[in-house]
């Protein structure tokens, strides 16, 4: 059809690069390129990856037909640059210098950028990231930690979440800039944020030890007995790390973050998957209620999403404990690569500006 956007997506994750075709709204072409550990092994920094990802892309794209030519523009997977409010960002050199130096932290998502403006260079296209997961929209309430020197930072799964955001304003008739949410992402890494007219103005950290715990992340844990732990001898400064993000939740309680296990196990009457499983259904509980606190009450929707939404069992713990606060709407699993290309398209059809880095 004359008028269609058609738009490469790019999501690189640590071991693979997912890649996508849409025109407009529908997804046409769907790859994942795998990348052995010899491969990158001779790599000394993950940016020094991008020429290396960057020939696999082109050449996944030719045995599927296509030419870097017939894109309208192609789309990445924020990394992480400086805190920056949400939306659709133009690649440009400040950002490109940013991930190169890695200032902010090195992550196998700061090649999305560098992949996309090559590739959309050469053939004189737009090149966007959109919704990274540094964005920042707190306000200064939110930031302050009861510490003078530590902030309170925001750190989410703010492209999932914004794009369910967006799909539940929908839903009510409204853009989301009319709307107050309570959006929670169940994943690996659980996030809670708290959205009024279309900023999210509270969020937990869900990646360094805030909010509730997760599959294979401690969450916020008592900070005196912390602190005990971190000089009792036992952890070295990385071993401790590891155990709050990795190897905290329920890795640390049952040996697994694959919560369909945990699941079977509660089904299957172990009392302990069942202890366990509630406690994270209920810490999650909490953290919406912290965020109904937030918004005064005045809330549209609480809008669940991420892998975990697809179990009900899950859901209906959460269910039986929020919904007297507003209406809950469940978006099973999460649609990265989709997120990515609506957040090009709107800049394409005019629908919003992109954002300067």
């Amino acid at each position: 059809m004359p008028g269609k956007k058609i738009i490469l997506v790019i999501n690189p994750g640590s071991t693979s690069t997912k890649i996508s075709v849409f025109e407009d709204e529908s997804e046409v072409l769907s790859r994942n390129i795998d990348h052995s550990a010899e491969e990158l092994s001779g790599f000394q920094h993950i940016a020094d990856q991008h020429e290396f990802r960057r020939r696999m892309i082109e050449k996944t794209l030719t045995e599927a037909g296509y030419s870097l030519n017939q894109f309208d523009a192609v789309v990445a997977r924020g990394g992480l640059v400086r805190p920056i409010p949400g939306g659709t960002y133009a690649v440009n050199r400040r950002m490109l210098d940013d991930l190169h130096e890695a200032e902010w932290g090195e992550h196998a998502s700061n090649l999305g950028a560098l992949l996309a403006h090559e590739l959309a260079a050469d053939v004189n296209r737009p090149a966007f990231i959109v919704d990274p997961v540094v964005v920042d929209e707190m306000e200064p309430l939110a930031r302050l930690s009861g510490i003078p020197n530590i902030e309170r930072r925001s750190i989410f799964h703010a492209l999932n979440q914004k794009a369910v955001a967006r799909l539940t304003a929908k839903e009510l008739g409204k853009s989301y800039q009319e709307v107050s949410l309570i959006v929670v992402h169940l994943g690996g890494g659980i996030s809670v944020g708290t959205h009024r007219n279309g900023r999210v103005i509270d969020v937990n950290n869900a990646l360094n030890g805030d909010g509730p715990f997760t599959p294979e992340r401690a969450g916020g844990v008592p900070a005196g007995q912390l602190i005990e732990l971190c000089f009792s001898g036992r952890y070295n400064e990385k071993e401790l790390k590891k155990y709050l993000v990795g190897g905290g939740g329920m890795v640390a309680y049952l040996g697994t973050n694959d919560m369909r296990d945990v699941s079977r196990r509660v089904e299957t009457g172990d009392p302990q998957a069942l202890l366990y499983y509630e406690a994270m259904a209920y810490q999650v509980s909490k953290e919406i209620g912290a965020c109904a606190s937030v918004l005064k009450g005045r809330i549209d929707c609480i809008v669940l999403s991420g892998g975990l939404a697809r179990d009900e069992m899950f859901v209906d713990w959460i269910r039986g404990r929020v919904e007297w606060i507003a209406p809950l709407m469940v978006y099973p699993g999460e649609e990265e690569m989709r997120s990515l290309a609506l957040g090009a398209l709107r800049v394409l059809k005019g629908e919003e500006e992109a954002n300067q880095y």
